[in-house]
């Protein structure tokens, strides 16, 4: 019994530092995404700043134009591109 109940708080910490990773690493990722695709954003999309979504839409409308950078940030093409 003691084992199960070690093996489980073991499995609750290894979560616990997952999951704390993963939201440390989606803050780099938009931050990267933010570096990468500002310039586009400006370029194509300046009367949608500051709304995110809107500049969103707006680059994946413009998705051939983009730079390689801002491009990689949106992974694959979307389609009709």
């Amino acid at each position: 019994m003691k084992s199960r109940s070690i093996q489980m708080r073991a499995a609750a910490a290894a979560l616990l530092m997952g999951l704390s990773w993963a939201l440390a690493g989606h803050a780099a990722t938009e931050e990267e995404e933010d570096h990468a695709c500002r310039g586009d954003a400006f370029h194509f999309c300046a009367s949608d700043i500051p709304n995110k979504e809107k500049i969103a839409a707006c680059l994946k409308q413009h998705y051939s134009e983009l730079s390689p950078p801002c491009k990689a940030m949106f992974g694959k093409k979307p389609k009709g591109q």
